[in-house]
Formats: structure tokens, C-alpha cells, sequence
């Protein structure tokens, strides 16, 4: 394509979930109750973990970070995507998707070498519960995290770099957020070797988690087989429950989604897989970790109890 016809953005339209009054109006409605129930969920689980000494371990630690960057990943996109319900131009200035892509791909990477440090949290908690407190130290821990931070942050800066280089022939994204597949069809010129960093990253900060974690659970399900008693085998379980379930979620739905060549993904399957991690996801992950939880039940009773004597 010619030089003339290359065109370097001030602003980008989004298409948005539906066109219909009525269906966004519905949807704001939806979507509002369930960001607020995200933010709540996860501010409580950090509360929790923050005010009550018992939950200070290494698996509540990991836990309150996986909240943040819940909170972080959800406030990146659903903000404006209800603004946009409700707006006749859904409208983002190029500096504002810039931002959106790099902490929503930040943050989405972040979780899933979060989610393969928490499997490993768990390996050495069933396969080694005598040493746990040695293995899993406060050093490891924190150094741990921040690995899991920069690694996200590495990877989608890298990414965000090479996409909004690009230059771009159309201002109209085919979704209700900058998402990185749906920017890489506006460009003038040829994304070949964008498809192959996407598939790189894919790889990455997918693949190398999700074999991370199934390597951790291998281990844990052999260690568990070996316990006598069926009271033990349902506790020792009981501990890697709540995290096995978002762990399924995660990465069953990113697989499917980014690990497939770039082009065979629709439109309609990349909104449904955003909203999935933007909105469900987040959601979900402190309801799991509560309701499943004795240990964040009880602190949950003792916050209250505290707060009741201190009126």
C-alpha cells in the first residue's frame, strides 16, 4: 500500500458490544453490578489478608496480589466500556488506547505467571508440608511476584511497541476495548512478523505457565494419592481446589483463544474472551477463594467481631 494512503491516528471508534439502545442500556446495567462486585470482592480479599495474622502465608500472599492485579486488569477497560454504553460516539484518543492495551496485556500476563508461581506455592505445601515455611520464605516470595510483574510488564511493552509503530489505515476497532488482535487489522502494512510475536509471547507467558502448573499438579496428585487417610487426601486437596478451578479457567480459555494462528480468530470470540478475563474472571476469582476457603470465612468473622467491639 501506497504512502499516501497510511495514516498515523488521533483517535480510535470502538464498535462496542451491540448497537441497540435498549441491549446497551441492558448491558450497562449488567456490567455495572458486576464491576462493582469485582472491586468490592477483591479490595475485601486484600483487607482480609492485610488486617488478619493468620492469613500471612505465602499462599494469601500470592493471593492479595492476584487480587491487585484483578482490580488493576478490570479497571483498564470496563470504566470506559460503560461510559461507552451509554455514548452515542464511542470514541478513545490514541494516547488513552496506547495506555489501555499496555496495562490490560500487562496485567493479563502478569496473572498467568502469577497462577503458575501459586501452583508451585501449593507443590511444595503438599509435597513438602514440613519444609514449606523454609522453602517458601519471605525472599522468595516477594522475589517471585516481582518476576511475575516484570515479566507482564516486559512482555507487554514489547508488544505495545511493535503494535502502535504500525501505521494505521482505519480508525474503526471492531471491539469495545484496544485489544491487541483487533488493533493489528487496522494496520496499512504487512503484520507478519507482528503474528509471530504474538505467537512468541503466546507461548511465553501461556504455554510456559500452564506447563509450570501442570508439572505442580502432577506432583501434588501423586503426593496426595500416597496419603492413607481419606480425611488427609481431602484436606491436602482441599488446599489446591480453589486455585485448580481459576487455573482451568485461565488457561483453558487462552489456549483456545491466542494460541491458535492469528487470523482464525473472530471478532465475536476475542470480545467474548475479553470480557471473560476483564469482567468474569476478576469477578470470580475472590468468590472461589472465599467461599471455598475456611481460612478466609474465619477472617472474614473475625474482622467483624472486632468491628463490632470496637462500636
Amino acid at each position: 500500500m501506497g504512502k499516501e494512503n497510511q495514516t498515523w491516528v488521533s483517535e480510535f471508534l470502538l464498535l462496542g458490544l451491540s448497537s441497540d439502545w435498549r441491549t446497551q442500556v441492558s448491558l450497562f446495567v449488567l456490567f455495572l453490578a458486576m464491576y462493582l462486585l469485582t472491586v468490592l470482592g477483591n479490595l475485601l480479599i486484600i483487607l482480609l489478608i492485610t488486617l488478619d495474622s493468620k492469613l500471612h502465608t505465602p499462599m494469601y500472599f500470592f493471593l492479595s496480589i492476584l487480587s491487585f492485579v484483578d482490580i488493576c486488569y478490570t479497571n483498564s477497560t470496563v470504566p470506559q466500556m460503560l461510559v461507552h454504553f451509554l455514548s452515542a460516539r464511542k470514541s478513545i484518543p490514541f494516547h488513552s488506547c496506547v495506555m489501555q492495551l499496555y496495562i490490560s496485556l500487562a496485567m493479563g500476563s502478569t496473572e498467568f505467571f502469577l497462577l503458575g508461581a501459586m501452583a508451585y506455592d501449593r507443590y511444595v505445601a503438599v509435597c513438602y508440608p514440613l519444609h514449606y515455611m523454609v522453602i517458601m520464605h519471605g525472599g522468595l516470595c516477594l522475589g517471585l511476584a516481582s518476576a511475575c510483574l516484570t515479566a507482564g510488564l516486559t512482555n507487554s511493552l514489547m508488544q505495545t511497541l511493535m503494535i502502535f509503530h504500525l501505521p494505521f489505515c482505519r480508525k474503526v476497532i471492531n471491539h469495545f476495548a484496544c485489544e491487541m488482535l483487533a488493533v493489528l487489522r487496522l494496520s496499512c502494512v504487512d503484520i507478519s512478523l507482528n503474528k509471530v510475536m504474538v505467537a512468541i509471547s503466546g507461548f511465553l507467558v501461556i504455554m510456559l505457565p500452564c506447563i509450570l502448573v501442570l508439572f505442580s499438579y502432577a506432583h501434588i496428585v501423586a503426593a496426595i494419592l500416597r496419603i492413607r487417610s481419606s480425611q488427609g487426601r481431602r484436606k491436602a486437596f482441599g488446599t489446591c481446589a480453589s486455585h485448580l478451578t481459576v487455573v482451568s479457567m485461565c488457561f483453558g480459555t487462552a489456549i483456545f483463544t491466542y494460541m491458535r494462528p492469528v487470523g482464525r480468530s473472530s471478532a465475536g470470540q476475542e470480545k467474548m474472551v475479553a470480557l471473560f478475563y476483564a469482567v468474569v474472571t476478576p469477578m470470580l476469582n475472590p468468590l472461589i477463594y472465599s467461599l471455598r476457603n475456611n481460612d478466609v470465612i474465619g477472617a472474614l468473622k473475625r474482622t467483624l467481631e472486632k468491628l463490632k467491639e470496637k462500636k
